[in-house]
């Protein structure tokens, strides 16, 4: 699928690049789930089936919601592509099949969110700050280590980034520091218009998870029409402050309603009406809507399982695997 169609209307833009490096190829990007053990076959070759030119690799560090220190390497506990040692596993065999990586280091809170971290003592945010600077560190160390071309500074940080300004300012000149590659970090749908140091940065990035309808099964047609003025929006931001887009994320799972509210799917998905046609509108209607733009740099989508290793869990998971929304993705992809 080409971008010769109809797309809708919107604000005009021009063409937005960098103002201090090249954009990097147009992302047709999948995030990569870190599996439990080394690959036993190279899992690389059917994300290449489907066009896909980068992922994102995510080596997970770990919170709990009353500690304010972030935990992450070798641990007994964690799955293998989460530690150091497997996320360079994974970036070697992605760069040697041919396809660009995003290191992309984000944290996990069992029962909480990123975005929802604060603290009432300072001595508790020097803590965060401190633990959260040597994980970072550590990942962009290996980034300019492979040579990997994209490095993303953190993750739906929303309240930290509205209070802690000075922090990840300090954090972003440190890892320029050591790393020589493009910079972003992952913005909430939400927060993205708000970040205050997208002029440090290489690109915007947006954790694109839009509500769109509140419908079971809603048409393709019907969820460009809700995109356009969140289009519109966006569009009007990347001028405003001279950096391409980038959605650092986003993703439908495979049920009824999956376009509106994917927080509150995602709890209750047992109970969810399964939907592959639901989930392939809503990937045909992002691509239609942003594929085109100048100043949208690609995405990657959420997510992709390498060998599948996650069995049953994949139906009504936001994976395309197996489904009918694998082939709207590879008709993007090679069109792109």
């Amino acid at each position: 699928m080409s971008c010769q169609q109809n797309l809708p209307e919107s604000a005009a833009v021009d063409v937005v690049k960098n103002s201090d490096r090249e954009p990097l190829q147009k992302m047709n990007g999948l995030s990569f789930v870190a599996p439990p053990k080394p690959f036993s076959s190279n899992p690389m070759l059917k994300i290449k089936e489907v066009h896909a030119n980068w992922i994102a690799v995510i080596p997970y560090g770990f919170m709990r919601n009353d500690e304010p220190k972030v935990n992450f390497g070798q641990h007994e506990w964690q799955w293998w592509g989460e530690t150091p040692e497997g996320a360079e596993e994974t970036i070697k065999t992605a760069m040697e099949s041919g396809l660009q990586v995003m290191l992309k280091p984000q944290i996990y809170i069992h029962g909480g969110w990123t975005g929802d971290v604060s603290f009432y003592k300072e001595a508790n945010w020097k803590e965060w700050e401190t633990s959260n600077e040597k994980y970072i560190l550590l990942f962009a160390e290996i980034a300019q280590k492979y040579d990997v071309p994209l490095f993303c500074i953190g993750t739906e940080w929303k309240k930290t980034v509205d209070v802690r300004e000075e922090y990840w300012r300090g954090l972003i000149k440190k890892v320029r520091e050591i790393y020589s590659g493009s910079l972003v970090y992952a913005a909430n749908w939400d927060e993205y218009n708000k970040v205050p140091f997208w002029d440090a940065l290489d690109y915007i990035g947006i954790n694109a998870y839009f509500p769109l309808l509140n419908k079971d099964q809603p048409m393709a047609s019907e969820l460009k029409k809700a995109w356009l003025p969140i289009e519109n929006e966006i569009a009007s931001f990347s001028k405003k402050e001279n950096r391409p887009i980038l959605f650092t994320e986003f993703g439908y799972m495979s049920v009824e309603n999956c376009a509106h509210q994917t927080w509150v799917l995602e709890k209750n998905r047992d109970k969810c009406k399964y939907s592959e046609e639901a989930q392939a509108n809503a990937l045909d209607a992002i691509y239609a809507t942003f594929g085109c733009k100048d100043y949208w740099h690609g995405s990657f989508l959420w997510k992709w399982y390498p060998n599948e290793f996650a069995g049953e869990r994949m139906k009504k998971d936001y994976t395309p695997q197996g489904k009918k929304a694998e082939e709207i993705l590879k008709k993007w992809f090679k069109g792109n």
